[in-house]
């Protein structure tokens, strides 16, 4: 009986921590002020992590700002003719996709230099191990990675059921 509870406990273990660690963050970018002349952009990205599968929400005034992607140069010299693309929606939603340093400016008039610029360093993919595995993954856990957070949840919901039904 022991045992049946103890594999039961493993079970819904196993099957709902890699739903909590592959979760993306939405981050609205400058919080309640959005991307706007008065944000902060450079304290409002100190101590967050992002990672790929992660997403950026820029909100702002349609027509009186936008959203530049640009290389490293080009926001050095806040210089709107060096972006690689240009958003414009008032709220466009930028989803990370590869690591590495990612930078954004306003390309309004003289905003970049007013500071409507942002800079971040995207860390790795949310499926990567942090420290290599001990041992290796049973199959029903290796192929969770594979999977959709709503399959994730479904499968969560499932492995519960079971459960109940075990007791």
């Amino acid at each position: 009986m022991a045992s049946k509870q103890l594999f039961a406990v493993f079970a819904i273990v196993a099957t709902i921590f890699p739903v909590i660690t592959t979760a993306a963050t939405v981050f609205t970018v400058g919080d309640e002020v959005g991307w706007s002349l008065k944000g902060n952009y450079t304290g409002w990205a100190m101590g967050k992590e992002f990672k790929v599968g992660d997403s950026l929400v820029f909100n702002y005034t349609k027509d009186k700002h936008n959203v530049q992607k640009i290389s490293g140069d080009g926001f050095k010299a806040c210089d709107p003719s060096k972006a690689t693309e240009t958003l414009n929606s008032g709220m466009d939603v930028i989803t990370l996709a590869k690591p590495g340093k990612k930078w954004y400016i306003c390309g309004f008039a003289d905003h970049c230099s007013k500071g409507m610029k942002l800079v971040i360093n995207v860390g790795g993919d949310l499926l990567a191990p942090t420290s290599p595995p001990t041992a290796p993954a049973p199959a029903s856990i290796a192929h969770m990675e594979a999977l959709s957070f709503s399959s994730k949840l479904v499968m969560v919901a499932l492995s519960l059921g079971m459960v109940f039904i075990m007791f």
